[in-house]
């Protein structure tokens, strides 16, 4: 199974005893929507859903940082999805949260998942049927298993700032990452870790909602100055939208790329550290 499936391709393989699908839907707060009603009242059929916004660990100092494996695994199995399924992941969210259920799953041992191009925008447009209610499927064995070598801490970053070891690359709004536009959050800076490239996450899609080309994709790293022989960092405002960057390297066969889990969410909270504004340098 390739990692990014057409809707034509999931409407061929509906009812495949080893398909699992997943509806990983998240919304931000500001955006005042209810991904569980939203499923309810249609998602494709058979699809399954996770609640992204639980599957984090609630001690952590930043928001939606990952949970422990073995909580991971134990929400996988009571999903249904376990060893030996084809996972097929979708969302309808502006913030693509399907590719955070992407990174934790791959990182957590699924050997076989992919995203469904387009999402469940594209299926419905589309004409295609959907279902209504909550699916269940009975329980499969997850294996607990963790590969964290894809993960950076607050402490890692600080020291790349020194070492420079790995680019840092910030998937937030051009305004945001400038700081002309001011953070939501009270007590969080405005601006940028410092060094970083700016590719805002919505800069990889077609206006249709697929994903850009492979070829369109490098362009836009490319671009907005990123040296794709480097290791990559990616970061956001909570470490969601920075797994869109990590995603869309894998299209293009960039693998040395690491997910800074507390993002802008941690950094900008911490008064210690550096931050710059303005044009990345």
């Amino acid at each position: 199974m390739e990692t990014l499936v057409t809707t034509q391709w999931l409407a061929d393989e509906l009812g495949a005893s080893d398909l699992r699908i997943v509806d990983a839907t998240a919304f931000l707060p500001e955006y005042g929507r209810d991904p569980v009603l939203e499923y309810e009242a249609c998602h494709i059929p058979g699809a399954v859903f996770m609640d992204l916004a639980h599957l984090t660990d609630p001690a952590a100092p930043g928001m939606n940082m990952l949970p422990s494996a073995e909580r991971f695994a134990s929400r996988m199995q009571s999903l249904g999805l376990g060893d030996g399924s084809r996972i097929v992941l979708y969302d309808d969210s502006p913030v693509k949260t399907a590719t955070r259920a992407w990174f934790m799953l791959t990182m957590f041992g699924a050997a076989n998942v992919a995203l469904l191009d387009g999402g469940i925008a594209k299926w419905k447009a589309e004409g295609r049927k959907c279902a209504q209610g909550r699916e269940t499927l009975r329980h499969r064995h997850f294996t607990v298993w963790s590969d964290d070598r894809q993960v950076r801490t607050k402490a890692d970053v600080l020291k790349n700032l020194t070492e420079q070891t790995e680019l840092v690359v910030d998937a937030r709004g051009a305004g945001r990452f400038t700081g002309a536009v001011p953070e939501v959050k009270p007590g969080l800076a405005s601006g940028h870790i410092p060094g970083a490239r700016n590719v805002p996450y919505a800069s990889l899609f077609a206006p249709d909602g697929t994903w850009k080309s492979p070829d369109a994709i490098r362009a836009v790293f490319e671009a907005a100055g990123v040296d794709l022989t480097r290791p990559l960092i990616t970061s956001c405002g909570s470490g969601m939208t920075a797994n869109v960057l990590i995603f869309a390297a894998h299209l293009i066969g960039k693998t040395d790329v690491a997910l800074y889990d507390g993002s802008w969410s941690e950094w900008g909270a911490d008064e210690a550290l550096p931050k710059e504004t303005g044009a990345a340098r």
